[in-house]
């Protein structure tokens, strides 16, 4: 069984399943608001998501990139513990995230290049269309890849998903790679 890379895109994978929360819970988008409601109770799993992209096989590595949190934040310190290299950016002064596709795509590459003689397998952990070129460099190296991402965060007719030759949504185990810490709403 080929080994694989898993890529998870913190802040795609953390949005999508507050969204799904907050859908499974009954909220409704309120009148003239444009975006979906998020549950902020729900919390990943960090060791449950691992196991599940990793589906039984020998994990090569595991890189999660996201954000910088406050200081007093422990989700990148329990996601080492269950097997993640965390690697964090600063965001940019209008709030947006900068640099955490790019440096997924540029580890995904590199770690391809490295390991060009054992084609394994990437698993992403975003249904983000911009990592089609990392698609595409992992097919040039013989590599397989998998999506990984809650059904909300893709478009399963689009590029990305067609791109791919498997797809596992977080959606069927949202039960178990994650939780509510507290009542809401």
């Amino acid at each position: 069984m080929p080994k694989c890379l898993i890529m998870l895109d913190n802040s795609n994978v953390f949005i999508e399943g507050k969204k799904l929360s907050a859908k499974r819970k009954g909220v409704q988008r309120e009148a003239g608001n444009s975006r979906d409601p998020q549950d902020p109770s729900w919390r990943v799993d960090f060791g449950a998501l691992l196991a599940f992209m990793a589906d039984g096989r020998e994990i090569l590595d595991a890189i999660l990139v996201g954000s910088k949190p406050p200081q007093n934040d422990s989700v990148w310190t329990s996601a080492e513990q269950q097997g993640f290299k965390v690697l964090t950016y600063e965001k940019a002064f209008s709030g947006q995230e900068k640099e955490v596709d790019t440096e997924i795509a540029t580890q995904a590459a590199e770690i391809i290049l490295l390991n060009k003689d054992e084609p394994g397998v990437l698993v992403l952990g975003s249904g983000d269309r911009d990592f089609l070129p990392t698609v595409r460099c992992a097919h040039r190296w013989k590599w397989e890849v998998e999506m990984c991402a809650f059904t909300s965060a893709f478009n399963p007719h689009g590029d990305i998903a067609m791109a791919v030759e498997k797809i596992r949504p977080f959606d069927a185990v949202f039960d178990d790679i994650g939780r509510c810490d507290f009542t809401w709403p």
